[in-house]
């Protein structure tokens, strides 16, 4: 078993990749706001407030994260059309600030297979 994990930074791309994944057979997908460490570094963490707060103050903007995804699968093949799909989006991964795409292998993984009620 695997874990595909794509880290990607050019959100407006998000909706295009998550249909090209399931188009090429992935059955789930979790996607997560995330934050890169350089940008906490050269932004901060909260660098958007002001002095004299508001509500919508505290909330964070979209465009300050990237999005990651994951999934989990047991074909190999699946993984070799996920990273395809996933560059004829991006682009190729290996060029700066494209994004980042993982696969590692799972040791043991619990609720993966729901048994249906009934």
């Amino acid at each position: 078993m695997f874990l595909i994990l794509l880290v990607l930074q050019d959100t407006s791309k998000l909706e295009a990749v998550l249909a090209a994944w399931e188009d090429a057979g992935v059955k789930g997908i979790t996607i997560l706001r995330s934050l890169g460490l350089a940008h906490a570094h050269k932004h901060g963490l909260r660098e958007d407030i002001p002095l004299i707060p508001s509500l919508d103050d505290f909330l964070s903007r979209d465009e300050d994260f990237n999005r990651t995804l994951f999934t989990v699968t047991d074909s190999e093949e699946l993984i070799d059309r996920v990273i395809e799909a996933t560059e004829a989006i991006t682009g190729d991964l290996d060029t700066p600030n494209s994004g980042l795409l993982i696969v590692l292998p799972v040791i043991r993984a619990r609720g993966l297979h729901r048994k249906t009620s009934g």
